[in-house]
C-alpha cells in the first residue's frame, strides 16, 4: 500500500501536532474523527483572523465595521445558497449553531399537529429524531443487517396512512457513511406532496450538494464538520416556511417593533437569528463553501475514494476484526465502523489513542437506534442498557469504534491505523493494563498526562 496520497492532504490547523504516547515517544498525531468534528482549514482560519479588526455586530450600527461586518454576513448567506444549488428567489440561508439547532428551529416552525406524522429512518442521527419526535409522529423506515434501506422501503413509509407532512432523512449516514439515493427518494416525497428535509451535516463536506437538481425542500448542515469550526451552520430552507408566526428563538434582532402588548416580528431570516450572531462563525463557514470550490470536487471525492478503499483494504487485513455496514459495493464515504472481539469499544480506542496516538470516536455516535441494529440488538438488549444507563452504569452501553477520514488524512495515516489494531489484536494480554479513569474512560495504569 502507498504511504502518502496521490492527491495530497490540504493544509489544516494542527496537522503537526504531536502526542506522547505510553512508551514515552512522541507522535505524530493521527487524527481519524472527522466525522464528529474538523479542525479548521488553515484558509478558513487566515479569513477569520483577516476579518478581526472589522468585527462588530450586524444590523445595528451606522459605524463603518459595523457595516462591513453587515455586508460580510449578508454575502455570506449567497455564498452558502451558491454552495448548495439553492434558489435565493425562493429560498433562505439561516444561520443556526449547528445541524442540531437548525432542525429543532425547523420542526418548532413547521407548526405540525401532535397528530401530523414525519417519516424518517433507522439511519438517523438523534439530531434528526428527537426534534420530530417532540413536535409529531414518527414513521421509521427500517433497515436491513447491513444498515441500508431501498427507495422502496421509502415509498412504502410515504404511501402508509396518514401520508406524512414531512420526510426527514439524512444525505449520509455518520456511522457507516452510506449515502442513500437521495434524488430516486426526493422524487418520490414530491410526487406525493411531501417535504424532503435533508441533514446535511456529513454529506456537505464530502459531496457536492446540489438542493435543486436533487429536489430536496430543507437542507441543513455544520461549519464544524467543514472544516469551520467557529460555531455556525445553516439551514436553507423555502422562505415561504418563515413568513409568518414566532421563532422559537425570541429577542433583540428579531423584531421590528415592541411594546408591552405587541410585537411585529421581522421579516426574512432576521427573524430565526434573535440576539447577536456569530458574524466569525458565518465568516468561516462562508469561507469554508469558497474553500472546498476552490480546490475542486473532483480532487475531494477522488481523494475519499482513495481513502475508503485503503480503509477496506486495511480492515480486511486485521485477525478476527467484525464490521459494520455496508459492502465495498455501497456508495460511501470514508467512514468505518468495527469492533474486536474480547475487548470493549471504549478499550480498544482507548489502546489506540495511548499506545499509538490514533484518535478515534468509540460509542454510539448520537444514531443509537441504528447502532442497535447494526449489533442485532432486541428489544430486550435496548431496554436492559436503558435501565443500565439509568442505574448509573453507562459503561454497560454498547457500542463500536469509529474511524473517519477526511481532507487532512493521508494514506500514511489510514496504513497506521491498520498496523495498531493488528498489534493490538495480537497483544490481548495489555488490555488488562487499563482502568477506568478519573472521568470514567479508561486509561493505562499508571498513566501522567
Amino acid at each position: 500500500m502507498e504511504t502518502t496520497s496521490r492527491t495530497g492532504r490540504w493544509p489544516l490547523v494542527g496537522a503537526d501536532l504531536h502526542v506522547r504516547v505510553l512508551d514515552g515517544s512522541e507522535r505524530p498525531y493521527v487524527d481519524l474523527d472527522s466525522a464528529a468534528t474538523t479542525s479548521a482549514a488553515v484558509s478558513v482560519a487566515r479569513a477569520v483572523h483577516e476579518f478581526g479588526p472589522w468585527y462588530s455586530s450586524v444590523h445595528r450600527g451606522a459605524g463603518m465595521r459595523s457595516r462591513v461586518a453587515s455586508a460580510r454576513y449578508e454575502e455570506a448567506r449567497h455564498t452558502v445558497l451558491d454552495f448548495v444549488g439553492a434558489d435565493a428567489r425562493t429560498h433562505v440561508a439561516i444561520f443556526p449553531r449547528n445541524t442540531t439547532e437548525a432542525l429543532n428551529i425547523l420542526a418548532f416552525r413547521l407548526r405540525l399537529a401532535p397528530d401530523d406524522v414525519v417519516l424518517t429512518t433507522a439511519v438517523e442521527h438523534h439530531a434528526n429524531l428527537l426534534p420530530w419526535r417532540r413536535h409529531a409522529r414518527l414513521r421509521t423506515v427500517d433497515v436491513t443487517a447491513e444498515g441500508t434501506f431501498t427507495v422502496e422501503d421509502v415509498v412504502a413509509g410515504l404511501d402508509a396512512s396518514p401520508r406524512p407532512q414531512v420526510l426527514a432523512l439524512t444525505g449520509a449516514s455518520n456511522v457507516t457513511g452510506w449515502v442513500p439515493p437521495l434524488a430516486e427518494i426526493a422524487a418520490a416525497a414530491r410526487q406525493r406532496g411531501v417535504l424532503v428535509v435533508v441533514d446535511g451535516a456529513q454529506l456537505a463536506p464530502h459531496r457536492p450538494v446540489d438542493m435543486t437538481a436533487l429536489g430536496v425542500d430543507v437542507l441543513a448542515l455544520s461549519g464544524h464538520k467543514l472544516y469551520a469550526p467557529y460555531g455556525a451552520g445553516a439551514l436553507v430552507a423555502p422562505r415561504e416556511l418563515f413568513a409568518g408566526g414566532e421563532p422559537l428563538l425570541v429577542g433583540g434582532g428579531a423584531v421590528s417593533a415592541v411594546s408591552f402588548d405587541d410585537v411585529v416580528w421581522a421579516d426574512g431570516p432576521e427573524r430565526e437569528e434573535a440576539g447577536s450572531p456569530n458574524v466569525l462563525g458565518v465568516v468561516a463557514l462562508a469561507a469554508a463553501t469558497q474553500d472546498v470550490l476552490a480546490q475542486g470536487w473532483s480532487a475531494v471525492v477522488a481523494h475519499d475514494r482513495e481513502l475508503t478503499w485503503a480503509l477496506d483494504a486495511e480492515l480486511a487485513a486485521v485477525p478476527g476484526l467484525v464490521r459494520y455496514g455496508p459492502g465495498p459495493s455501497a456508495d460511501r464515504l470514508p467512514i468505518a465502523v468495527f469492533n474486536l472481539p474480547g475487548m470493549s469499544d471504549s478499550l480498544l480506542a482507548a489502546r489506540l489513542s495511548y499506545e499509538f496516538g490514533i484518535g478515534v470516536r468509540n460509542g454510539c455516535f448520537c444514531a443509537h437506534p441504528y447502532v442497535g441494529r447494526l449489533l442485532s440488538l432486541d428489544d430486550a438488549d435496548v431496554r436492559r442498557y436503558h435501565d443500565d444507563v439509568r442505574a448509573g452504569r453507562r459503561d454497560r452501553v454498547p457500542g463500536a469504534v469509529r474511524a473517519s477520514t477526511g481532507r487532512g488524512t493521508s494514506l500514511r495515516d489510514v496504513a497506521a491505523l491498520g498496523e495498531a489494531l493488528r498489534t493490538i489484536a495480537g497483544t490481548p494480554g495489555r488490555n488488562q493494563d487499563y482502568r477506568p479513569g478519573a472521568h470514567g474512560d479508561l486509561q493505562p495504569d499508571g498513566w501522567r498526562a
